[in-house]
Order: structure tokens, then C-alpha cells, then sequence
């Protein structure tokens, strides 16, 4: 079984860049690009979260008709740069964006995992947190999924990176602890997915591990001094593919958009090392 993940897409309106300078919409397409011809194709999308930049429906729809083009399966998560209502009304076909009444939360199976997807958004806010409302859900979701490997996926890290800004917008820290001792009891969770830092991290977190993933626009500038300024870089585009089986447990893979030169061959077709 093969997730792929995509986090912090920020569309914009058609035409428009992000900070004047990242067209995210190119970016994503050259990103859907690659998974469509990955090989083998994974099961299923997840993308979590900031898949618009101001959460308007004109943003959704732009960011509808790439989608459209994705020839996979693919699930949404929301993140502070997104806004319910709009999504809601743009993608109304979507069951799953409407099942957890005020919350886009929702779990699914792809293959043999269990993907339980957390609304962590404030709306109007960066930071995030999960309200007794949202955990006493993803309590009862983990109950139901005894014995099966599960993920839980949300858009906003609950871990301190060391990256400043992006500490002061993370998952509340009463948050984290409380997510943190509830996973603890649960040693069937594989991962914890999120996005919103803009780069891959990972942490062990509540018996388990939690990671980041990259953008496939624009990342987060790699500065861990107190002071550092919020900035991003045009690091390459990059994503994750999470690989799933019975004997070795999800193993992550950090991937690139772009092409690369190669693969070139270590060994000779006599089999001797190259030299």
C-alpha cells in the first residue's frame, strides 16, 4: 500500500503568485504531473491542508479543476489558510468534507490502513489547536479502529521545530499533550501526518512518529536562530510517499517534483563495481 502527501498548496486565484513571487498553481500542476505517472501509483492523495491561500471559492475552484486532472484517489484536510464554508461549497460531491458537522474531519481506509483526517483549524488564526470536541472524536475514531494500523493526519505540527515563527503557529501545546497521551494508548498508530512548516521533520511523538512534509511550491527557510525572520526559499518542490505493509509498518519516503539526472547504474552488466 502506498500514501502519497502533499501539504501547502496556496492557490491562488487564476494568474495571481503568491507573495508576488510563486506561481503555487504551476507548481501543484507539475506536481500532479509526477504522481500521475509514478510507478506503482499510489492508493491514494492526502493533502494536509492550506490548499488555498485566502479561502475564497474562487481559489477552490481554480484549485478543483487541478485537481481534476489528479488521476488518483485524494482526500482533503484544512489548514489556517483555508475557510469551511467555501470548501464545503465548492467540493458539495464530497461526502467526507461534510460528515464531521462543524469540522472537515472524517477517517478512511485506504488499502489496509486507517487514515483518520483532524480538523486542527482556528478559524481567522495561524496557530491551531484540537477542542475537547475534537478529541473526544478522534478518541472514539481510534476506539473503532483497534487492530488495524492507523494514521492520523492534521494540518498544524504539534511539536516545536526550532524554526521561531513557525513555533508560535504550531498545534497549542495544551493541545499536543492532550493528542500526545491519547495516541500513547493506542500503540496501533503508525504516523502522524501533518504539514504547515513548509519542510520535512521527524519527531518521535505519543509512542509514535510524527513528520512534516514539504511543499510543492515554496518552503520554509531552514533558520534556527530565536530571531529568525519569517521568510520561505524556492527550494525544490517536494512531497512524501508513506509505504505500508504488514512485516516492516509504514516506511516514509521523502520525494522530489522535479526531475533529476539518472538513474545511472552502480555496477558494470558483468556485475563488477564501477570504477
Amino acid at each position: 500500500m502506498l500514501l502519497a502527501q502533499i501539504s501547502d498548496l496556496h492557490i491562488k486565484r487564476p494568474g495571481a503568485l503568491a507573495y508576488r513571487r510563486v506561481d503555487t498553481a504551476a507548481s501543484l500542476a507539475r506536481c500532479i504531473a509526477r504522481l500521475n505517472a509514478l510507478a506503482p501509483r499510489p492508493d491514494a492523495v492526502l493533502v494536509t491542508g492550506d490548499l488555498v491561500d485566502l479561502g475564497t471559492p474562487e481559489e477552490y475552484r481554480h484549485l478543483r479543476a487541478l485537481l481534476d486532472t489528479l488521476d488518483l484517489p485524494w482526500y482533503l484536510l484544512v489548514g489556517n489558510h483555508d475557510n469551511r464554508a467555501a470548501l464545503r461549497e465548492v467540493f458539495a460531491d464530497r461526502p467526507e468534507l461534510a460528515a464531521g458537522g462543524e469540522f472537515v474531519q472524517y477517517t478512511v481506509d485506504v488499502g489496509p490502513l486507517r487514515v483518520i483526517a483532524l480538523d486542527s483549524m482556528l478559524p481567522s488564526q495561524s496557530p491551531g489547536t484540537l477542542c475537547d470536541a475534537r478529541l473526544a472524536w478522534l478518541e472514539g475514531e481510534l476506539a473503532a479502529a483497534a487492530g488495524k494500523p492507523v494514521v492520523v493526519a492534521l494540518h498544524h505540527p504539534p511539536f516545536a521545530c526550532g524554526v521561531s515563527h513557525m513555533d508560535r503557529l504550531r498545534l497549542a501545546p495544551d493541545a499536543s499533550a492532550r493528542l500526545a497521551a491519547l495516541l500513547a494508548q493506542h500503540p496501533n498508530v503508525e504516523r502522524v501526518l501533518c504539514g504547515h512548516v513548509h519542510r520535512p521533520m521527524f519527531v518521535r511523538f505519543g509512542g509514535t512518529i510524527a513528520c512534516a512534509v514539504p511543499s510543492p511550491a515554496h518552503q520554509v527557510a531552514l533558520d534556527l536562530r530565536d530571531d529568525a525572520p519569517s521568510a520561505f526559499v524556492l527550494e525544490p518542490p517536494a512531497y512524501a510517499l508513506h509505504r505500508y505493509d504488514a512485516a516492516a509498518g509504514l516506511v516514509t519516503h521523502h520525494a522530489y517534483v522535479d526531475e533529476a539526472e539518472g538513474p545511472y547504474p552502480f555496477f558494470e552488466p558483468s556485475g563488477a563495481l564501477i570504477d
